[in-house]
Formats: structure tokens, sequence, C-alpha cells
């Protein structure tokens, strides 16, 4: 079965199942600061799991695009991308278990034609720690379904992965997996999801290829191995729970459900295919590079990160130094790079993107082919200027480590993964670690170098001048006051406001944050009357260092753009039982809310990126 057809299938199946079909979302997020990417099919869907009514009703099903950076590095083998599509289909309080196990595994035998004595299947075996109870009623559905299809489904009681590559599959069906592997939320494991997420309780679905198992990663085989002779192509996320401050769990206001299903790997189970490089998805991009003379990893790279640059072009992203720009430049560089050391011509890149057009362009009418080629064509031409110079620079070194490595990039614009690839024995003992440690470093100076105009974040009075004393004293006044507005703003507007960047000055404060409407004068006022409130009743702010993890579990608000350490200041104004807000920060702060003065907002207005932002000022 070709993979056209299988996307087609997957939505002609749920929307004769009553499903409306939506498109997908762009790879930009909209309204969420806490991430660069679409990087999963729940992401557009969030408010919706949380309890908002979906416009178009309660079934939904689509092909959502996708991306995630941090698979960058493992691109090259027989399954990591980094651009990916998802195939979901979704209830909002509508259905549940009973109806998405059935429906999934009659699309993937019944409407695919995969053979279901090579499926196995996943479930939660329950988190005693956080009062989750074990999953009963999936592997009792599952184990109905196995039968009917004529296959004897025993269940194996795993547990976790060190017992799993011990104890083997005793010859079963169904598995059970502790929250490291079945839970499903954005944040990751119960312990790991902060204040406010939503997560639940997942069945996975394994496709086993005639691939034998690889001893070198346990002893035993088993469904989440990752010797190759599984691979998981859906996942149906049973999402009823959500964290509370105090860490705990309560039950949603509705039960979802949430399945995502792998296209590219659905494509390859269909096709019994191992590799995904092999399959129609990627075989057509491939064919286009030369037979000879080129490694098969190579290969994979250049038309996997021409893929995804395709589609990252296409929905509005440039190559910059920041951000989903940086990401992009990476892409777009490694596959210059690549071609530069395997004698390809960038002209093959042009017909690899024509036939990314042609394959998905009926899906995604977005690809336009002329913005992408042409954008491709200034970033290599920009490259160029000075790729050469960093090569011959790097020639000059008897070995590369991490300072080395950084200042090839700051000076040459040579990211981490052409450097390494480039000097191959020089750099042996490279690591990204190394490489990171030096960025962050320099990325401190610099933010030195900036702390008079912005003010707070980690700045204290004594490396300020005499003469920089009062300016400093105005900031902080600002600062707190930042923080007055933002939780004044959040009690209004009834939601978090995922916070996206701020600058104070000794005249004004600004800052950001994502919301998708703009906030009325009469919810600015409601605001500006609270904060005022706050400061007349001349509230305790303390400080407080804390364990990362205990410092999201208290309800403390975060900039999630920002990666922190392990130890964090957390800053909370009002009384450590009853508090009006707490966030982690830097300082500096008043000791009071009523050092401050008279809060005035004195406007709101929209910025890029579906952000909104505010400006106040202190009398």
């Amino acid at each position: 079965m070709t993979s056209h057809e299988i996307r087609q299938k997957f939505l002609d199946f749920f929307e004769a199942r009553k499903h409306v079909i939506v498109p997908s979302s762009s790879l930009l997020p909209a309204n969420d600061a806490t991430t660069l990417f679409t990087g999963s099919g729940m992401q557009p869907m969030m408010p919706y799991l949380l309890g908002e009514p979906h416009p178009l009703g309660k079934r939904i099903a689509d092909i959502q695009k996708s991306f995630r950076a941090d698979d960058i590095d493992e691109v090259g083998d027989n399954r990591h991308t980094t651009f990916f599509e998802m195939l979901g289909n979704w209830s909002f309080g509508d259905y549940w278990k009973k109806e998405q196990l059935a429906w999934i595994f009659e699309f993937l035998t019944k409407e695919v034609g995969i053979d279901p004595a090579r499926l196995y299947v996943t479930v939660f075996a329950g988190d005693e720690k956080n009062g989750i109870p074990r999953d009963t009623e999936s592997p009792a559905i599952w184990k109905q379904l196995f039968e009917e299809a004529g296959i004897d489904a025993k269940e194996a009681d795993l547990i976790t992965l060190a017992n799993a590559s011990k104890v083997g599959m005793k010859d079963s069906r169904i598995f059970f997996y502790g929250a490291e592997k079945n839970w499903w939320s954005r944040a990751g494991r119960p312990d790991t999801m902060p204040a406010g997420e939503p997560g639940g309780p997942d069945s996975e679905i394994f496709y086993q290829f005639d691939v034998p198992h690889d001893p070198s990663y346990g002893k035993e085989c088993h469904p989440n191995c990752d010797c190759g002779r599984f691979l998981e192509i859906g996942n149906s996320v049973f999402m009823e729970y959500k964290k509370l401050p105090d860490g705990t769990f309560e039950l949603l206001k509705q039960r979802n459900v949430d399945f995502g299903g792998g296209f590219e790997r659905i494509t390859a189970a269909a096709q019994n295919q191992p590799d995904i490089f092999s399959t129609d998805v990627f075989e057509p991009l491939i064919q286009i590079l030369p037979d000879d003379g080129v490694d098969e990893r190579v290969k994979r790279i250049i038309t996997d990160h021409s893929r995804a640059a395709a589609f990252l072009i296409a929905d509005g992203i440039v190559p910059s130094n920041k951000e989903q720009g940086y990401v992009l430049r990476r892409l777009m560089r490694r596959v210059i790079v690549q071609c530069h050391l395997n004698g390809i011509e960038l002209e093959a890149i042009h017909n690899i993107f024509e036939k990314i057009v042609e394959l998905c362009g009926a899906y995604y009418p977005e690809l336009n082919i002329e913005k992408i080629k042409s954008a491709f064509d200034a970033e290599n031409e920009k490259f160029q200027k000075t790729f050469k110079n960093g090569l011959r620079e790097l020639e000059k070194l008897d070995s590369v480590d991490g300072v080395s490595a950084f200042r090839l990039y700051e000076s040459f614009g040579l990211p981490f993964e052409v450097i390494r690839e480039v000097a191959r024995n020089k750099a042996s003992g490279l690591t990204r670690e190394d490489f990171e440690t030096e960025r962050k470093r320099h990325q401190e100076i610099s933010r030195a170098g900036a702390g008079k105009k912005f003010g707070g974040h980690g700045m204290k009075e004594g490396d300020l001048t005499a003469g920089d004393a009062e300016e400093m004293k105005k900031k902080t006044r600002l600062h707190t006051a930042t923080h007055i507005i933002v939780a004044a703003l959040q009690k209004v507007l009834g939601q978090k406001l995922p916070q996206a960047g701020s600058d104070i000055t000794a005249e004004r404060l600004r800052f950001d944050f994502t919301f998708p409407r703009k906030v009325t004068p009469e919810e600015l006022k409601q605001a500006e009357d609270i904060a005022n409130d706050i400061v007349a009743k001349d509230l305790p702010v303390t400080a407080q260092e804390m364990d990362l993890k205990e410092a999201l579990d208290s309800g403390a608000s975060a900039f999630f753009k920002l990666k922190y350490p392990p130890r964090v200041k957390v800053y909370t104004i009002g009384d450590e039982k009853n508090w009006f807000s707490r966030e982690l920060c830097g300082g500096p702060h008043v000791t009071h809310t009523g050092e401050i003065g008279r809060i005035t907002i004195t406007k709101e207005e929209s910025v890029s990126g579906g952000a909104r932002r505010i400006r106040a000022v202190v009398d």
C-alpha cells in the first residue's frame, strides 16, 4: 500500500465515524511560548483537551505536520527523522477506550492490511506513588480484539525497562510498563509534569519486523527494545488527569482520547520495511542523489533535512541565528556541507524540493517551490562566503574542543554538526555538551554587558556605580511591578499566560505574553486595580532557593523557553500559604509591595509570533 493511500484511508476511515477532518496547524505554534515548534499532534488541541469546546464538535481527525529538533543528531539511522507527520483522531469528552482501540485495530489490520500477528501492544501498569491506578480496561479490550483475529494474547507484567530486558517476551502479546513508558503528557512522566498540565495513561502499538534481536541492547528483546526488531507505530492516549500545584492529580472535567500514529512508521509497517528511508515516503527523494560514492547515512541526512527545511520555509520560518531560524539554518547548512564533502551538485537539492512539492502539495498547498528554492539559495550564498574560510581555519587545528568549536561557529557560522563531521578524527573528543557549555558562557558574558539596559535577572546593587544606584532602585520597583501585573492579568483572564520576554528600563516596564486575542480596556482596568490593591496591602516579597522540580511543583511560573539550572531562586509576593504571585527569577525585587508606588498600564498591543505586549509605569 502506498503512503498516499494510507493518508487518505485514515481520513476517510474516521470521517465515516463522524469525525470532522481539520487541516494541519502550522509548525510555528500558535499561542504557545513553551516550545519552538509544533512537535506533536496534541499541541494545537491543548485548549480542547482542557475542556474548551471545539467549534467543530467532539470528534476531530487530522494529519499534523510535526518537527522535533532533538532528533537532529539521530538522523542517519533507519528510523529517526526531524520532520514527520502524525495521523490523529480525537475525542473531547465523547467516546473512550472500547471504541478507540477497536477502531485503530480495524484501521491498521483491515484498511492498511497489516498482519495482526505482527502487532504487539503495551498498557499502563499504574503509578502507586502518584495514586494513579493500573489500566485494567485496555488489556481486556486488546485481548478480545486479538482473539477475534485468531491470536492468543497473553499478558506480561514487565513494569520497567530493566525488568523487560531481563525477562523478555514470555510468549506474550500485551505488556504492562510503568509511567516511564506508558504515560503521556507534553512534559513527560507524572513526576516531571508542571502544575496545570494534562496527561494520562496510554496504550502503544508496535510492529514486529523480521529482524533478529541485538543483545547489545539487553539480554532479551521486548516491544520497547531499541534493537530494530520492534517499531512503535501508534499511541492511544487516554487523557483524563491534570496535575495540581501540590503535586497531586485530579480528573479532568472530561475524558479525552488523543491518538497519534506516525505516518512514516505506519507506512514502514504496511510495506514491511524496517528502514523508513526505503519506503515510498523517502525513496523518491533518495533516488535523486548519486548512487555511487555517497554513504547511505549521508543520503538520509540530506533527504530528511531538505524535507524538513521545505516545510519550515513554507510555514514562514527564515534562517537566522535565533530560535526557529537557528534550527532551520542548522539543517540547511548541514545539507550544503554534506553536498560539498560528497561532490553533490546543489541542483540536486532543488530537484529534491521539487519532488517534495510534487508528492505532498495536494495535502499541504502552502508548499511553494519558488519560495523554498529562493530561501535555500539565499542561505547558500550567505554561507559560502564564510564556509571556505572556516574550513581553512579548521584545517589549521590539530584538535577541536568545545572552545575552538564555538569559535568556529561564532566566527564562520559552522554549526556543531558540520564541525564534527568535517573535522572527523580531530574532533573525536568533542561533545555537544562541550559546545553548549562554551555557548552558554558567551551568553552569560553578553547578558552581563546588557544588564544595565534590561535590569533584574541576576543584577545586584553592588555591581553598580554610585551614579547608577538611583536608576537601579527604579528598575527594582518596576521589576516587582511586572510580577504583580502578570499575576493580576492571569486572575482577570482566568488562565496562565506563558511569558515571552520582558524589557525594563528606569522609566517603564514592558513584557510579552501569549494570548489569542486583544485584552479589552475593561480587563486592563480590572488588572490595574488588582495590582494597585496588592501595592496598597504592602505584602512581603520573599526569595527562596529551591530545586527546580520543587519550585515548579509549588506553582511557580517560569519562562519555559529558558533552560534553568537544578537550583533556582523563587520570588513570592504575599504569605507563603496564601501568595499572590510566585515566579522563578534572578531578582532584584523590593522587600514589600508598598515600596512600588501606583501602577499604571499605559498600553496593550500585538507583537510578532502571536504574542501580546503590555507597557506600564509606576509613580
